[in-house]
């Protein structure tokens, strides 16, 4: 058997984002005190490890690339806010989602379904949602009137609907998922939501009411419908949008027809009647390596937190193959590497190096579980036809075909199994499969 060659990643042509130092311990020259050590939650849901708050989000995929937006690629970064409209009001100060009518009218059509499924009739429902949706004056004290008169001078049609009179806020909303505010923002709108609130009509506290459990609808505190609605806990996402609207005007001293009025768009704030939150979903490897390796996520089921060896009796259960792919992960990052599920391209895992925002995948990883005398049987058995297209698939995606086999002892027994522990008796042998091509084979002979 030849020694295999080590051929360095593949860097992409463009990264977006600076590389940060990896969980648990930050790196650098500065030898200021200790951080104190932070421990995240996330829960069980559905057989899904699933983290809520934004901040941990941000922490966990950030330092390490650990899970993937439920609603993005990877990076949990959904915004409800349209592109086309937030470069086209790039100069109104403010850090609301900025949508269409079109798009807030499916929002309101969700809602409306939503209130039917509950059982409310027709009128209950109509008199809900026009409560609900009706447009929103500035608060005291957010923006500035220098900033919405820039604003009102270069943007479409002159903004007539950025005034006070418009029904039209600057950043009235919760703090979000990549288009909420910032934390001024934030600690304004706290001020709004406080337990004893100053009388602000114009903008109703979010912690006040509550519809929906999934989607986040929330009547207003005076509605009918808030003794049989269950309340909720705050929850991240944009409570407040801006809808571009189309608005009619006329020039001033003219008397134009009705037929001649010039269309003019506008913004108006309004309560956004189905909110959609995003979460970070870690996988069953990686859930398990924060808590068990690295000591710093705490998982709970029922709001009771789970102990290292229910976890693992429980991702068994889950995934009866999780002892397996869980012993290559844990080997793989502690090497460096950032693995990543690879079905995709058919395989148990991805290699990346420093993480997918930098580098392409070198290795596929197909992940066995042996005994010292290679017998037993096979997770995944190959045929020889299988095989050479499992190869032929990684070679024409650039990546290198591996062969990770996790040698137990033959003494070890399944009671020994049951517990995270038996991983310190396994040994690990890495092959790299490569595929023979006669014509390379027969030019490198010429040159030799």
């Amino acid at each position: 058997m030849a020694e295999a060659v080590f051929h360095a990643p593949k860097r992409k042509r463009r990264v977006y984002e600076s590389y940060e130092s990896p969980l648990p311990i930050p790196f650098g020259q500065d030898p200021g005190p200790q951080k104190e050590f932070r421990i995240f939650r996330a829960e069980m849901i559905n057989n899904h490890v699933i983290v809520r708050s934004p901040s941990d989000m941000e922490q966990l995929y950030g330092k390490g690339y650990f899970g993937k937006g439920t609603l993005s690629r990877s990076r949990p970064n959904f915004s409800v806010s349209d592109p086309k409209l937030v470069a086209k009001w790039k100069d109104v100060e403010t850090s609301m989602p900025i949508v269409t009518s079109e798009r807030y009218q499916c929002r309101l059509a969700w809602a409306t379904d939503l209130l039917r499924r509950q059982g409310q009739d027709e009128s209950t429902v109509r008199r809900v949602l026009e409560e609900y949706t009706r447009p929103l004056e500035c608060p005291s004290g957010e923006g500035s009137a220098e900033g919405r008169h820039r604003a009102g001078l270069t943007g479409t049609g002159g903004l007539p609907g950025m005034d006070g009179a418009s029904g039209t806020t600057e950043e009235t909303g919760e703090p979000g998922l990549g288009s909420g505010p910032g934390p001024r923002a934030a600690t304004s709108f706290r001020e709004h939501t406080g337990e004893d609130p100053p009388p602000t009509p114009q903008v109703p506290s979010c912690a006040q009411d509550a519809l929906s459990l999934q989607c986040g609808l929330q009547p207003v505190a005076s509605s009918p419908l808030a003794s049989i609605l269950c309340a909720r806990e705050t929850e991240p996402g944009p409570e407040f949008v801006l809808v571009e609207e189309e608005a009619s005007s006329r020039s001033e001293g003219e008397n134009t027809p009705e037929e001649e009025l010039v269309q003019r768009k506008r913004l108006i704030c309004r309560r956004n009647p189905y909110r959609i939150f995003e979460y970070l979903q870690l996988s069953l490897e990686e859930a398990f390596f924060l808590v068990y390796a690295l000591g710093c996520l705490s998982i709970y089921y029922k709001k009771e937190p789970l102990t290292i060896i229910k976890l693992w009796q429980a991702f068994t259960a889950i995934q009866p193959t999780f002892r397996t792919t869980y012993g290559a992960y844990h080997y793989f990052r502690s090497k460096g590497w950032v693995p990543k599920a690879g079905l995709k391209y058919g395989t148990d895992l991805l290699l990346y190096r420093k993480g997918p925002p930098f580098y392409h995948a070198s290795y596929s990883v197909i992940v066995e579980l042996m005994d010292e005398r290679f017998t037993g049987p096979l997770r995944r058995p190959f045929t020889w036809k299988s095989l050479a297209t499992l190869s032929r698939v990684s070679g024409n995606v650039s990546k290198e075909l591996m062969l990770c086999y996790l040698i137990k002892p033959s003494t070890m027994t399944d009671e020994d199994m049951e517990s995270p522990e038996c991983l310190r008796r396994i040994k690990v042998q890495e092959v790299i499969l490569s595929r023979w091509v006669s014509s390379r084979e027969r030019s490198n002979q010429d040159e030799l």
